[in-house]
């Protein structure tokens, strides 16, 4: 009899360590750490379930709290026991081993993704092991080019890094929308877009975007900047009109200021500013030739009727047509002293222009053959 109770005691636990290695074990881990990877087989599944239950809590729990974020890369063919091993020498974790059972486990092992990372020991073993998945930074830089209209901006966005579609940018845009120290709000955005390099979330929402940009606009505006456009008999909104022309007329920033005084000396006679890019803003998109900014203009192109043509029409236009860099606004704030009424283009390919003071000199300075 007790041969019997003896035999039945082993045999219990028997079952009882069958159970706790099949049954319990693989499920505490499974509710601690997720469900393993579907390539383990059962005896790896009960083997990297119970090394991650004797961890116990220094996969979940990170070295240390306080510690700083350092640049962590990781190359396209190094392998999950070199990162582990490299993670550990920094200082990131506290054990390689845990760390690389823990990946072999979930099967992150197999999708480590190579790039630049910022980790830290205030992050645990887990979130680690987790943000190796994604080499994807957290922020991008927006970039906005001198010149470019809304649309130009909207159609940058798909490849940007940002969740914001063109149709759902230009909607927001579109509307008026209060810029700091402006004393009213303008009908859209138009010319209050700074070409600047923006570093921003990812997650950044479009009123965010706008929001952003409207106060990195407003902060470059010095009250230095304000004087000089009142000096000119100009507000701020007017000024921007003017700087978005400048912006367009130009390439070489050191000839801004030049150009603004041809434009300022046609305001104080009432001539038309005869600017073609405001006639290429009107005439909008050009299907053929694929560009907002039509190139070149026709006869028929400079007699289209709209506010914005300033061949028609004598003052400012009704809005910016572009967004202007800080220097077209500066060029504009503090323009230079000069006679002249006219430039074009030079025939060097350099970029500058040349100015007269007549229009006979300015057809002199036609480009021939």
């Amino acid at each position: 009899m007790r041969r019997f109770l003896v035999i039945t005691f082993i045999i219990l636990l028997i079952l009882a360590g069958v159970y706790l290695f099949i049954g319990y074990i693989p499920a505490r881990a499974s509710l601690m750490y997720g469900p393993p990877a579907n390539h383990l087989n059962v005896t790896q599944r009960i083997e990297y379930s119970t090394k991650l239950i004797l961890y116990g809590d220094e996969i979940i729990k990170p070295l240390d709290p306080n510690g700083v974020e350092q640049a962590f890369p990781i190359s396209a063919d190094e392998s999950a026991f070199s990162i582990a091993d490299r993670l550990s020498q920094a200082g990131i974790i506290s054990n390689a081993q845990a760390f690389l059972d823990y990946l072999v486990y979930t099967g992150l092992d197999l999708s480590i993704q190579s790039g630049d990372y910022t980790l830290s020991p205030a992050f645990s073993i887990v979130e680690i092991a987790r943000a190796l998945q994604d080499s994807t930074p957290a922020d991008i830089t927006f970039v906005i080019l001198p010149g470019w209209r809304m649309e130009e901006i909207a159609d940058s966005l798909p490849t940007s890094g940002l969740d914001i579609s063109p149709e759902a940018f230009l909607r927001a845009a579109q509307t008026p929308r209060q810029i700091p120290n402006l004393d009213f709000a303008p009908a859209s955005m138009e010319g209050f877009f700074l070409p600047d390099s923006y570093t921003i979330p990812r997650t950044t929402t479009v009123d965010q975007l706008l929001d952003l940009i409207a106060r990195n606009f407003a902060q470059h505006i010095t009250d230095d900047m304000r004087a000089g456009f009142e000096a000119q008999g100009l507000n701020t909104y007017q000024a921007v009109i003017l700087a978005s022309i400048v912006e367009r007329e130009s390439i070489r920033d050191d000839e801004q200021p030049l150009i603004a005084s041809v434009f300022y000396n046609r305001l104080k006679i009432d001539m038309t500013l005869g600017s073609d890019p405001t006639v290429q803003y009107a005439l909008g998109y050009d299907s053929m030739m694929q560009t907002w900014w039509k190139n070149p203009l026709s006869l028929d192109d400079l007699k289209f009727d709209s506010p914005y043509n300033t061949y028609i029409y004598a003052g400012l236009p009704p809005a910016p047509i572009a967004n202007p860099s800080l220097t077209a606004l500066q060029a504009v704030a503090f323009p230079a002293e000069s006679q002249y009424y006219f430039f074009q283009a030079k025939c060097d390919n350099s970029g500058y222009h040349n100015f007269t003071v007549t229009f006979e000199e300015h057809i002199a300075n036609g480009c021939r053959e």
